[in-house]
């Protein structure tokens, strides 16, 4: 049976943490934590599982899951984050892809997001396929920060995996609020260091555009009200970033 490395990158996450590695410990043959200076209970609880725990100060999102990838022993590694865990579906169809040792060279899957605690079955945030398992010969963490995502470096086989990746990502609707200025300015200067530009018809149109596709084609109103408050996000997100890179533009002009 091929040996599974699981790999998490942390901080301040003590009411999060427990119930992801719960969700692994049976799959895992080792359990790689990076863990960002954490100033709560995150390495003791981390401890208690025998994780290998390593502190590392943030790099960025993509820097620091390639960091962690290199502290993985064995090939294959399932990436997760410490507010996810495993549903118990998605556990089984690990289990079996490590009984035919990883027959294929990256495993996708979907991710279902808790918001205010439900659970969100369409529109833009579900299904929400990521592709977390994979050989890490083949591939590694690339993307824009702080949206990374798994690299393959060549038409490898890919292979589904049923169930999901549940992720915890917002107790309350001020932490949407907090991340959405984090991560816009993130996004954006991401974006100007890349060469993307903006534009007054991208601040109009890809907003629109974002919101339209959530919420009308993607069934977001499904969801009800808490379906048109992620669509409104998104929307008002992409707005924000354009118009953050906008800005970035007009400083260098100056």
């Amino acid at each position: 049976m091929q040996p599974l490395s699981v790999s998490i990158i942390t901080f301040n996450e003590e009411k999060n943490i427990a119930r992801c590695l719960d969700s692994i410990k049976d799959i895992a043959n080792e359990i790689v934590v990076i863990d960002s200076n954490s100033t709560d209970n995150t390495e003791s609880i981390c401890k208690q599982y025998g994780v290998k725990f390593f502190k590392q100060s943030f790099l960025g999102y993509i820097e620091q899951k390639n960091f962690a990838l290199e502290h993985c022993k064995h090939d294959y590694v399932l990436c997760l984050d410490a507010d996810e865990c495993l549903s118990e579906t998605l556990i089984k169809s690990i289990k079996k892809a490590k009984q035919d040792n990883f027959s294929a060279d990256a495993y996708t899957m979907n991710r279902c997001t808790n918001f205010c605690g439900k659970w969100i079955k369409h529109g833009s945030w579900y299904p929400d396929r990521k592709l977390r398992l994979f050989n890490k010969q083949k591939g590694k963490w690339g993307g824009t920060n702080p949206h990374d995502k798994i690299e393959m470096e060549s038409n490898g086989k890919n292979f589904f995996l049923n169930g999901d990746i549940l992720h915890y990502s917002y107790y309350t609707v001020e932490e949407v609020l907090t991340q959405q200025n984090k991560f816009t300015s993130i996004q954006a200067k991401a974006m100007f260091e890349h060469g993307k530009r903006s534009s007054t018809f991208k601040l109009f149109v890809n907003p629109l555009v974002a919101f339209i596709s959530g919420y009308i084609f993607k069934l977001g109103f499904l969801d009800g009200a808490d379906g048109f408050f992620i669509a409104s996000t998104v929307s008002y997100n992409t707005m924000v970033k354009y118009y953050k890179l906008l800005r970035l533009q007009q400083l260098v002009l100056r």
